[in-house]
């Protein structure tokens, strides 16, 4: 593995999702994150089944190393403290006002560190009138304009994984890249901060474009309409899915791999504006076909095409796939304590190597030994200097 980021420390004080996956995200490029954590309970998202090691936490938290403190403490804070004066960055995800009551708001840090990357993710923004209000996944969702693009209104329910977290967890990671990048120009720290709102307004950006040009909200199926997407259900009960858009020849290639020569030229389905229109009818016409052949044949008559289709598998077929294989999408290691853990790899490769290596998810205080004894060994490092 390529570790782009090697030799950078970050201290991480995340809990849930949208920390933690900004911490992780640096930790996959090879950055040293060590995350603080509450002794006994650790990251609340740690319990599963009376244990400490669930799914949802080991989904956000590989690559990194686990150091229990309570900064309410004074010996605590003062590991704390060790820990700010060499950091690069520090990532936290408290409501506004909570990391001065623990003793890390930015400006104690950046006086121990001036040069520290300090980054807050909050829900609604440090200031204003929502800024005190609780926020997770759905309500930032919901309050960016984007849940209204997922809600069928005819069915109407929450769908989908945590978008909102982790894409906000993203952006801060792609927030401290930035100041880093600065940094190492000037010198100097900044307070990166990012909302769950901000997050989802930017991830929004084509919704909003679209209102703000032509006037049109859109709703849920305003782009699959206009993009001409499709799920379609086969002989097996399995399900396909495709991406026609606009060019003819993806129209004239379904049209043979299903064996109906003439449908497109039907006046409802002749030009991409009259399938628009007509999508509930052609969705129609082609679930009643896609419904005489398993899922794998009509794969091949699609690829055969080149008309653009995919299995829409779950997520036990998804890393089966030849050509997700083939990109060593799962990747593994080996917990002393838990087990074997499986993941997917970073998506992205440097110089064509694939970032193949993981460090499986911390137990609570795993590190806690390993990193203040680093500590004591530069505190008397720095005494025999002195």
């Amino acid at each position: 593995m390529i570790q782009v980021l090697q030799g950078l420390k970050v201290v991480e004080q995340g809990t849930f999702i949208t920390g933690p996956a900004a911490g992780m995200l640096l930790g996959d490029l090879g950055a040293d994150v060590i995350k603080v954590e509450q002794p006994k309970t650790g990251d609340p998202f740690r319990a599963f089944k009376d244990g400490l090691y669930s799914p949802h936490f080991q989904t956000y938290n590989r690559n990194k190393r686990s150091i229990t403190l309570d900064t309410k403490s004074a010996d605590d804070r003062e590991v704390l403290d060790a820990l700010i004066a060499d950091a690069d960055v520090y990532i936290q995800n408290f409501r506004p006002g909570v990391a001065e009551k623990l003793g890390v708001g930015s400006e104690r840090l950046r006086r121990l560190n001036p040069k520290l990357i300090y980054c807050s993710i909050s829900g609604f923004g440090a200031t204003g009138p929502a800024a005190d209000r609780p926020a997770y996944d759905t309500v930032a969702q919901a309050a960016s304009g984007f849940l209204n693009l997922l809600i069928n209104p005819e069915n109407p329910r929450v769908v989908g994984p945590a978008i909102a977290d982790s894409l906000t967890g993203f952006y801060a990671a792609y927030g401290v890249l930035g100041a880093l990048f600065e940094r190492s120009r000037t010198g100097q720290g900044r307070i990166v901060e990012v909302s769950m709102l901000e997050a989802m307004a930017h991830f929004n950006l084509d919704a909003f474009t679209h209102f703000f040009q032509v006037d049109e909200v859109m709703g849920p199926y305003s782009r699959p309409s206009v993009s001409q997407s499709y799920v379609l259900r086969c002989a097996d009960d399995k399900w396909i899915a495709l991406h026609m858009s606009s060019p003819e020849k993806f129209w004239r290639g379904l049209a043979t791999a299903i064996e109906q020569p003439d449908i497109f030229e039907d006046p409802r389905f002749a030009t991409r504006e009259a399938r628009i229109a007509n999508q509930e009818t052609l969705i129609e016409l082609l679930g009643e076909r896609f419904r005489t052949q398993p899922r794998d044949e009509w794969c091949r008559r699609l690829q055969r095409e080149d008309v653009p289709n995919a299995p829409m598998y779950d997520t036990s077929e998804a890393l089966e796939d030849p050509q997700a294989k083939h990109l060593q999408l799962m990747t593994s290691a080996e917990h002393p304590v838990m087990g074997l853990f499986r993941t997917v790899r970073s998506p992205v490769s440097f110089d064509g190597q694939r970032s193949l290596d993981v460090r499986p998810p911390p137990v609570l205080g795993e590190h806690n030994d390993e990193i203040r004894a680093a500590l004591r060994g530069r505190a008397g490092k720095q005494g025999d200097a002195a």
